[in-house]
């Protein structure tokens, strides 16, 4: 539901071309400690509600001017970082390690594993059809731009995706080592309308508002939610490739209204996230009708054809995420940041650790920390001099 109200709601209201809304991983931890504090998830909607208020009065009190305070070698760090854990996270996915969500960011992970750990443990629970399908489908999107392949009126993605639910079935009667099995697939709740998919979800609970917990929760949001969503929507403004710029005080309004109504839906806080964003561009997408389109697709298969989702394997999903992590985190960036001397290096690549050892608001702050340090270093240094 985050997804959807992201993608059809949020892409008109944002000034963003490229930038696409939904669930973030990084505000799993805020979700999961603000729905033990208040007690239920209803009251909890309550106050995604109202962190969405908040963010309309930041938006209209000029607040996302604090993009201004973000070094560019912090947000090009952020990009890396990102990329570089997509390829550590995605790796087990790919070859049928599938204990551990694939959506999970964190450097210690919900399965008490963590990022290096599970890339061992995972050679000792190795799947072949998985993997078969999985290393496939990394060849198929590696080769797709250098060959004939990129004429296709396809994108890859879509190409991977259709392919590797043929193999899931070619594989069916080869055996047990070969099946692709459920814990291996993708899950969706099986609705069989929209009237089921809306009439199951739960509605906030109004009558907590009057208790100070729930803006307590609805500022933490706000604030977490807020400073994701301007830190990412630099980030998506690098990667576009005609090179624009988003309106940062629109983009508060356009995520408040989002969380105002995705409260009311039932749905978890969203924010503009980094990786569909990138997927988002890497795929082609240069307009917010590819957001908007996005968001309808979601609509229309969860409700429609949840069925047909659970067939796609998540090694399939693990290969487009590893491919994206591979953009973000290019080797041409790390040099060119290299080559821009220590006082952008050093920010860029203690951003980068930070945030793979830890999670991405932490990194930011501590790569900001850094920068602001250095930047004072050199002053003095140049004022002695």
């Amino acid at each position: 539901m985050a997804g959807i109200v992201g993608g059809v709601l949020i892409s008109w209201l944002s000034g963003s071309h490229t930038s696409v809304s939904g669930p973030a991983a990084g505000l799993t931890a805020v979700v999961a400690t603000q729905i033990s504090t208040l007690g239920s998830f209803e009251a909890f909607l309550s106050a995604v509600m109202v962190a969405g208020g908040m963010q309309l009065l930041l938006g209209a009190l000029k607040a996302g001017a604090l993009t201004n305070f973000f070094p560019s070698s912090v947000i090009k760090g952020l990009l890396a970082a990102i990329g570089v854990i997509l390829i550590l996270k995605q790796i087990p996915h790919l070859f049928g390690h599938d204990p551990d969500w694939v959506g999970d960011l964190r450097f210690m992970q919900s399965d008490n594993e963590n990022t290096f750990s599970e890339l061992i443990v995972m050679w000792f629970d190795v799947h072949l059809g998985a993997s078969v399908i999985g290393l496939l489908s990394v060849a198929l999107l590696w080769a797709w731009p250098h060959t004939s392949l990129k004429k296709l009126p396809v994108p890859a993605p879509l190409v991977v995706v259709l392919g590797s639910v043929g193999l899931t079935a070619l594989f069916k009667p080869l055996g047990e080592v070969w099946t692709v099995g459920a814990t291996h697939l993708v899950e969706v709740p099986v609705t069989e309308s929209f009237q089921e998919l809306f009439g199951g979800l739960p509605r906030p609970d109004l009558s907590v508002l009057t208790q100070p917990k729930v803006w307590i929760a609805g500022l933490t949001i706000c604030v977490v939610a807020s400073l994701e969503t301007l830190l990412n929507l630099e980030a998506v403004d690098k990667l576009d490739p005609k090179g624009r710029t988003s309106p940062p005080n629109r983009e508060l309004v356009a995520q408040g209204v989002g969380n105002m109504v995705g409260g009311f839906l039932g749905a978890i806080p969203v924010t503009s996230v980094i990786i569909r964003s990138s997927v988002n561009i890497a795929s082609g997408g240069e307009t917010r009708v590819a957001s908007f389109v996005h968001g309808l697709i979601l609509l229309f298969a969860v409700g429609l054809i949840p069925g047909a989702l659970n067939m796609i394997p998540l090694a399939a999903l693990a290969a487009i995420l590893l491919i994206t992590g591979f953009k973000l985190a290019s080797p041409k960036l790390i040099m060119g940041m290299w080559r821009e001397g220590k006082g952008q290096f050093i920010p860029f690549i203690v951003t980068v650790s930070a945030i793979v050892l830890t999670d991405l608001l932490v990194g930011i702050v501590i790569g900001l920390i850094v920068a602001k340090l250095l930047a004072r270093l050199n002053a003095q240094a140049q004022d002695e001099a």
